[in-house]
């Protein structure tokens, strides 16, 4: 049986995923796909849950796919790789469409897969020590699990191409100035930093997270008519939610909203 496995707990409002290989550096594998979408599928229908931080276990945040696994699926049949990343993509895919902010807090090290699956996340918290890298190039492989859909329209294509070719290490510095990283926190303070933020985003009116969301993932691959109508039609939806009236009114009141 496999040591790898995500942990579950709650913090307040905010669920917290803990990606759990300690001995492998948290490397991922298949049963930790299927794991964190069944942990974000609860998350997403619970209304007591506002938020999500996924974060490592010990003083990784993830070493990315194992290499001994990977070496073992090389005498078996291509299709036994394919399905296990078609797996990693559900995963992947399952935090860019939940309705709720996802946070990453990352402590030494996020490689290969550790880092495509920091950036699915909405948010990216920072040690300052902590790494990051595209290291598949390093053994042969090319990335995977979102990273050049994710690099190739956060940066311009030269650096982009030369974070995933060269594979080198990156520090949370870099990634800061390049609008990847929100918060550079001391060593070991990643995970509290994060559920400072969650509880920043748990405060504000649910629906209008959902609908931020949204529009960010439409938004890459709309055209401005499009994106427009898009925007239209989420403002009215959330103009005629409960929330704004209790938005408003705290405004205008000057209180503090409670939102539903």
């Amino acid at each position: 049986m496999s040591a790898a496995e995500i942990k579950s707990t709650t913090e307040g409002r905010t669920m917290v995923l803990t990606l759990s290989n300690p001995s492998q550096r948290n490397a991922l594998g298949p049963e930790m796909y299927a794991a964190g979408i069944e942990a974000l599928n609860g998350a997403e229908s619970s209304a007591e849950i506002r938020s999500v931080v996924l974060v490592g276990e010990g003083a990784w945040f993830c070493a990315g796919g194992s290499l001994q696994r990977l070496a073992g699926n090389r005498e078996r049949d291509p299709s036994v790789q394919a399905e296990s990343i078609e797996a990693l993509h559900t995963w992947v895919d399952s935090i860019r469409t939940f309705p709720k902010p996802v946070i990453a807090a990352v402590e030494g090290a996020a490689a290969g897969a550790g880092f495509s699956l920091a950036l699915a996340c909405d948010f990216i918290i920072s040690a300052r020590d902590a790494v990051f890298a595209a290291s598949y190039s390093g053994v042969g492989l090319s990335p995977d699990g979102g990273m050049s859909w994710h690099l190739a329209r956060a940066l311009p294509r030269q650096l982009a191409s030369e974070w995933m070719m060269l594979g080198q290490r990156l520090g949370a510095s870099l990634l800061h100035a390049h609008g990847l990283v929100n918060e550079i926190v001391e060593n070991g303070q990643a995970l509290a930093a994060a559920l400072a933020w969650a509880e920043r985003l748990n405060a504000r009116a649910p629906n209008a997270m959902h609908s931020i969301k949204e529009l960010l993932n439409e938004g890459a691959g709309s055209t401005l008519s499009s994106q427009l109508a898009q925007e239209r039609d989420h403002f009215v939806r959330n103009l005629h939610h409960a929330n704004a009236g209790i938005g408003i009114a705290a405004f205008l009141a000057k209180e503090t909203p409670r939102y539903e």
